[in-house]
């Protein structure tokens, strides 16, 4: 079986990209015009019942879950507000947290076999892609995706908001870390595609989970960073898209020009992970 034929890929035009911004933080700037060749992107994030299909087929072990590690970092928030300027209140290591327990060894995937899979560093997501004969993108191939042919826009959208009714892409909705009212009930990960596709017919392309880029980061932030990164330094990636954690109040990062540092080799319940191909359909 050809699984890049089982990956749902869309066929997204090149064009000239107006990479980043100057009007938010400050690692997206400067602007920089990138071309962008044609690409062949998954419309949605991997799910867990597709890795489940690799990992079954491959007998892959993710790093979380071998001996040298054997956990991950798991979101779990406040009980009141906190100041916001260190991540760690909100963020914990759990052991045995792994994609397929991703709130600890008591946690298990039923009901969750559509949602974006978590827990995968990119040495994972890398051999997922590998498996499938496809690859992971480049920073600027993903964001001329996320925008949707929407040039210049803040959102993958447009320009409103991502609040009340009519919500764009599950992000935070309440005072972060602590009150989270749900993105039309969704509080944590939710199935890809629940929320509107992007003008190229992407889902997720905002919010639900970060995304890992193949391309390094090459300037440290001076803006703090919503995701676990370590200070230490190391292997750092760009990830791109925001999560469900992402809030105005703290981290306004569910935008195609965001941008943050993080470790290859570490793993997160809010980071998952699409693949590209860079080959025309035949």
């Amino acid at each position: 079986m050809n699984k890049a034929k089982t990956q749902d890929l869309v066929l997204v035009r090149g064009g000239s990209l107006l990479m980043g911004s100057t009007a938010f933080y400050i690692e997206e700037s400067p602007t920089t015009s990138v071309e962008i060749d044609d690409v062949l992107i998954q419309s949605k994030l991997v799910t867990n019942a597709q890795f489940r299909d690799f990992v079954s087929d491959s007998g892959y072990v993710t790093t979380a879950e071998r001996n040298d590690r054997e956990g991950s970092v798991v979101f779990v928030g406040t009980e009141g507000p906190v100041a916001l300027n260190d991540w760690r209140k909100w963020w914990a290591w759990i052991p045995g947290a792994s994609w397929h327990h991703p709130e600890g060894p008591e946690s298990d995937l039923k009901a969750r076999m559509d949602h974006p899979v978590v827990h995968v560093s990119l040495h994972d997501a890398r051999a997922y892609a590998a498996w499938a004969g496809l690859a992971l993108p480049q920073e600027p191939e993903w964001e001329w995706c996320a925008r949707g042919g929407i040039e210049g826009a803040t959102y993958t959208w447009g320009e409103e908001p991502n609040q009340g009714e009519t919500l764009f892409a599950n992000t935070w909705q309440g005072d972060f870390p602590f009150d989270n009212h749900g993105a039309h009930g969704w509080k944590g990960t939710s199935p890809v595609g629940t929320f509107p596709a992007n003008g190229y017919g992407l889902f997720d392309m905002a919010g639900n989970v970060w995304e890992w880029t193949e391309s390094s980061w090459q300037d440290t932030p001076s803006a703090h960073c919503c995701c676990s990164g370590s200070e230490a330094g190391g292997d750092l990636k760009i990830i791109k898209g925001g999560s469900h954690l992402c809030s105005p109040q703290y981290c306004l990062r569910f935008r195609p020009a965001a941008r943050s540092p993080q470790e290859a080799g570490e793993s997160t319940s809010h980071l998952g992970f699409r693949c590209i191909s860079r080959q025309r359909p035949q």
